[in-house]
């Protein structure tokens, strides 16, 4: 009798098939549930990289309320293969990094070396290396700090202070150019007369990573770009009577004045074949440091619209560069007023190239 009662009990459990049809829901609901917590993670970052741009706006106005002027930036320094120091670093003490500023001398050469092999005043070294949030997108993939000529370790940056619309020959740095910052400049708020609610002063970019290489010409790496193309074959970096670089082939064309003007990149960089990352002995990778002077370290134009299919292009000291993010559509940028702006990728070209002019004129409209 009791063999009998114990044959008619079952064990419960779940079958096979109805094991797989639970695991299969529970993909379901991950693949749902995965991209809304992705796209709420990249929300935070975005957010982020916008405060860290209003801090940056807080700090220009109070630098420019203190000295009357924007920060300058100062690449070729008074001695001989010197370089000085970038606007971002006169920045610190407002960006409540005052401790770090006293480390720094602005009397003295940040960089020294030839211009291909540039290395940080030792004085200076540990500073330099020193990494801030406030300098960085959370969006950003790349390594915080990078290593230059000689071992020196940087510490990277991902927002650059305008130096204009790259028009005409505004890419020019070492004059007068129609953006807030160029080479010993005492731009003032005043001079933002294009308004400056209407004038880009700061955008967002990406790092580049890794060592110089080379693609065959006409070759891109993989988007968004995390290096710069070396535009400088067929220009001469001598400056010329008039503000401007001349050109001389590898498709750069001079102007009426004999210097090159509004150059059409996209029949360019198909000619050019060497690329620069963050590990480039003169420093000339984007954001490669927020102490370095250079304009492929520190300073932008917006030559390019926003993650531009047209790469960054360095030019001996200078180049043509735009917005980039790792944020979905567009990047953000910093108006002459403190408002942070989202541009998206499709803005038209003259409008966003008249929105880093600062006194160009323009009838920008709605943006």
């Amino acid at each position: 009798m009791a063999s009998f009662k114990q044959n008619k009990i079952r064990k419960r459990g779940f079958t096979l098939i109805e094991l797989l049809v639970v695991i299969a829901i529970i993909a379901i609901l991950i693949a749902l549930l995965l991209p809304a917590v992705q796209q709420a993670r990249e929300a935070a970052r975005r957010t982020q990289c916008k405060n860290n741009l209003k801090q940056f706006g807080l700090a220009l106005h109070n630098y420019e309320g203190t000295f009357g002027m924007f920060p300058m930036t100062n690449a070729q320094n008074y001695l001989p293969n010197t370089q000085g120091f970038s606007p971002q670093a006169r920045l610190l003490p407002y960006m409540e990094q005052a401790n770090l500023q006293n480390l720094l001398d602005f009397t003295q050469p940040a960089f020294t070396g030839p211009f291909n092999a540039l290395v940080p005043n030792p004085q200076f070294a540990s500073a330099f290396a020193t990494p801030l949030q406030v300098m960085l997108c959370p969006s950003d993939p790349a390594e915080t700090q990078n290593t230059g000529a000689g071992g020196a370790v940087y510490s990277g940056l991902n927002y650059m202070i305008s130096y204009g619309s790259g028009t005409n020959a505004n890419y020019d740095l070492r004059w007068r150019t129609d953006g807030i910052c160029y080479e010993n400049s005492n731009a003032k708020i005043r001079d933002i007369t294009d308004g400056t609610s209407n004038t880009v002063i700061m955008s967002e970019s990406i790092r580049s990573v890794g060592a110089d290489f080379t693609l065959a010409a006409g070759t891109l790496p993989k988007f968004n770009y995390q290096a710069t193309l070396n535009g400088s074959s067929g220009v001469s970096a001598a400056r010329q009577p008039v503000q401007g670089l001349a050109g001389s082939g590898g498709g750069w064309v001079n102007g009426p004045a004999g210097v090159i003007n509004n150059p059409d990149l996209a029949t360019i960089w198909p000619m050019k074949s060497t690329w620069r990352g963050a590990a480039s002995a003169a420093l000339r990778g984007r954001g490669t440091s927020w102490a370095h002077s250079g304009a492929i370290s520190t300073l932008t134009n917006g030559y390019n619209t926003p993650n531009s299919k047209i790469p960054d292009v360095v030019i001996h000291f200078t180049g043509f560069f735009g917005p980039r993010s790792w944020h979905v559509g567009g990047a953000q940028v910093l108006l002459g007023d403190g408002a942070v702006k989202f541009l998206s990728d499709n803005i038209d070209t003259v409008l966003h190239r008249g929105m880093h002019s600062r006194n160009g004129g323009e009838v920008l409209g709605e943006f």
